[in-house]
């Protein structure tokens, strides 16, 4: 079932919403009957404009009738509340499991979901699918800079994304930070590229190094057209990124023995930002790189971390230590069973 929500989210991420609301005003009806909009607003907690817009729907479907005394539930409506009880039901518990994750974590947001992305059989489209929700659902209308990271779970999402996005939208893509370095494929450029490929929108890139020592890297923030780039990444309202495991991202990055062993000897777990941290969330190692860093997500309208997967639980649990609160996490059952069984 939860995978059906998966694919209803897809279609039409207002769909759920909408359910809910109908369920919920129907179920109301069914309880107080006869009841009138006002007592119905004020049970439900909700306005009284909702509520009339809900019920007109649900009297145009038969499901309810209005009379002097007030409205009453129809038998098809009768019958539509017991066929849906344990779909919502599901729903209810797909919804409060991602409110404990999200407690648990300290952070305002969690989508989770089904499977385990790092597992065998494991593929990233769920993840993908669920971030390009979240951010069709959530990121304002009008202008809107989005800084992006690179990495596999991110080139999944850039697949992912539609023209659907910029409807009413303003969008510019931008890496979030320097990368040149990695594997083309997956550098913030080329993903930054391709979401604003897919969703016929403008894009910047910054052609810099993967690590940089402090002098190169004062000679090329003094060049023009970086300074241009950084400033638009500085500007950014949106941001979207993965979370890496700390050897994974050692070794992708080609690091020199030394430096994997020291983050061993400091017990590192996970990797974002350039930031390795060990299980605590403590900072053990930090590369330097141009762009943003993690203490500056915290000014930010909109920041959505994608990882899942168990094997990256503990770098997920442990990087919410040190994101900002208004971090919206897409994960999948793999990840989020590791976090709430901690």
């Amino acid at each position: 079932m939860h995978e059906d929500w998966q694919w209803v989210d897809a279609i039409m991420p207002q769909m759920v919403g909408k359910l809910t609301s109908r369920f919920r005003v129907l179920q109301g009806v069914a309880r107080l009957q006869p009841v009138g909009r006002r007592t119905l607003a004020t049970k439900l907690a909700c306005s009284e404009r909702t509520v009339r817009t809900t019920t007109d729907a649900l009297a145009d479907l038969g499901f309810i009738q209005m009379s002097v005394r007030g409205m009453q539930i129809t038998a098809g409506g009768q019958r539509v509340l017991r066929g849906l009880t344990p779909v919502m039901n599901d729903l209810a518990g797909r919804q409060q499991r991602e409110r404990e994750l999200a407690q648990k974590l300290g952070i305002a947001h969690c989508t989770i979901v089904p499977g385990d992305s790092t597992a065998a059989n494991g593929s990233l489209n769920g993840l993908a699918q669920a971030a390009g929700q979240v951010l069709m659902a959530q990121m304002p209308a009008g202008p809107s800079t989005v800084a992006v990271m690179g990495g596999h779970t991110l080139a999944s999402v850039a697949d992912a994304l539609t023209p659907a996005l910029a409807t009413n939208r303003e969008l510019l893509f931008v890496p979030a930070r320097g990368g040149v370095g990695e594997s083309p494929a997956i550098q913030a450029n080329t993903v930054s590229a391709a979401m604003a490929e897919h969703t016929n929108s403008a894009f910047r890139q910054l052609y810099v190094p993967e690590q940089l020592n402090s002098a190169t890297y004062k000679s090329l923030f003094a060049e023009p057209a970086i300074h241009e780039v950084l400033q638009l990444i500085a500007q950014s309202n949106v941001v979207i990124h993965g979370i890496g495991q700390a050897f994974v991202m050692a070794e992708r990055r080609k690091m020199d023995p030394h430096v994997i062993a020291d983050l061993s000897a400091a017990h590192a777990v996970g990797e974002a930002f350039g930031y390795f941290y060990d299980d605590q969330g403590h900072v053990v190692s930090k590369f330097p790189r141009i762009g943003l860093e993690i203490g500056d997500l915290a000014a930010k309208q909109l920041v959505i971390a994608v990882a899942g997967g168990a094997e990256k639980g503990a770098a997920i649990a442990a990087y919410m230590r040190l994101a900002p609160a208004q971090t919206w996490l897409v994960t999948d059952e793999g990840a989020a069973d590791f976090v709430l069984k901690k």
